[in-house]
């Protein structure tokens, strides 16, 4: 099983909108999807009115690339959702968001989510003074992320100390700037959740 390796703003361009998955160049003019944002191929965009499925799986795939998730784990996830008190779709961003590859982004630490999956694997970042190496780790509340000891005179993360994260900090994280270490306050509500789907339509996808 492998990743993606194909030109990624094709799938910002199948989803009509910026998943910001080349980091910084997203938020800058020379992003291909600030021009165009007809969907790739020959034939452009469909006349025909998407059914109720196409919809619904419009909607997965796109949170699903949003958060560079693969198929399995992703209905994983969905399914943990389902057996978690409270609402299912929101109870599955709350995991999409507290996955350690998220949080490294979050944070600022890393250019994007693909950026610090590639910092985890290779041992660069610390949960709770332990090194992990699996993006897809969950953190709980109270978690602390930092880079490791051995990583912080790296010129990458010498460049970052001191500088706070470049679009903002959501408000159910802290982070030390100078220690280049975040914290996890709290899980984020819906409202401090900024992806960009109808989490329900992808609970029906599953319920189907």
């Amino acid at each position: 099983m492998g990743r993606y390796h194909d030109a990624v703003c094709r799938l910002c361009r199948r989803e009509g909108m910026k998943l910001y998955l080349k980091g910084e160049k997203c938020y800058t003019d020379k992003c291909p999807v600030s021009k165009d944002t007809t969907p790739p191929g020959m034939h452009g965009p469909s006349r025909r009115k998407p059914s109720d499925f196409a919809v619904r799986l419009r909607e997965k795939q796109r949170l699903r690339r949003f958060y560079g998730v693969f198929e399995a784990q992703f209905k994983r996830y969905v399914q943990d959702a389902s057996r978690t008190k409270g609402v299912t779709g929101t109870q599955l961003l709350q995991i999409l968001e507290t996955r350690l590859d998220n949080l490294v982004y979050r944070l600022g630490l890393g250019a994007s989510r693909k950026e610090a999956r590639q910092l985890i694997v290779h041992g660069h970042v610390v949960v709770n003074n332990r090194r992990v190496t699996s993006p897809g780790y969950l953190a709980k509340a109270g978690a602390t992320v930092a880079v490791a000891p051995g990583s912080r005179d790296l010129p990458k993360f010498k460049a970052l100390a001191g500088q706070t994260p470049a679009h903002g900090m959501p408000a159910w994280l802290e982070f030390n700037a100078e220690r280049l270490e975040g914290r996890v306050l709290t899980l984020p509500s819906r409202e401090e959740i900024d992806a960009p789907v109808q989490e329900q339509l992808i609970v029906e996808y599953y319920s189907r």
